[in-house]
């Protein structure tokens, strides 16, 4: 629930769809290929699930179906990142590898920036009619972020992260990229 607008002494009512509070999970990922300087998204929704670790390494397997090279996964240590499902994964696919953030720093994590433009902003005072409806709507505006890189570096540009420049060495990095 967002701020409204409204005559003085006649608050906004919206009408919802029951007491359980249902959820879509989301997970994603933004990409910087070395030396293009403009991001990518990749992401999956699941309505009225979580994503677990074996719902995660689903995730991590169509990943590099959609970028070339090496694959280098940053992410914080949530529950889901891990365990053995995700670290057998990780064995079996070299082109993957995998960085994590330090803990409690999510100010360093570009993918916070779209979850909090995705939460606080788009679907602010929906009323979804049920899980359905509030993934068709995740959906369209994860879609309309995918097609527009100059958001997508604006809401990277917002956490503490530096964004990788062409040319620039980075920690981790190859050597021949």
């Amino acid at each position: 629930m967002r701020r409204a607008w409204a005559p003085v002494g006649r608050t906004p009512v919206l009408d919802g769809w029951g007491r359980h509070r249902g959820k879509v999970g989301v997970i994603g990922a933004v990409s910087v290929p070395p030396g293009a300087g403009r991001c990518g998204f990749y992401f999956a929704t699941d309505p009225g699930g979580y994503f677990t670790p074996v719902k995660v390494v689903e995730f991590l397997r169509d990943l590099p179906r959609h970028l070339r090279g090496k694959v280098v996964v940053v992410w914080d240590g949530g529950r889901n990142h891990g365990g053995p499902a995700v670290r057998a994964f990780l064995r079996r696919n070299p082109r993957l590898g995998l960085e994590r953030l330090p803990a409690y720093r999510p100010h360093l994590n570009p993918a916070e920036a779209v979850w909090s433009w995705l939460e606080y902003g788009k679907p602010a005072n929906l009323v979804p009619k049920d899980v359905n409806h509030l993934d068709d709507r995740v959906l369209e505006h994860l879609v309309a972020l995918k097609c527009d890189p100059g958001l997508l570096r604006r809401l990277w540009e917002g956490s503490d992260l530096p964004f990788p420049l062409p040319g620039v060495k980075h920690p981790g990095q190859p050597a021949d990229q």
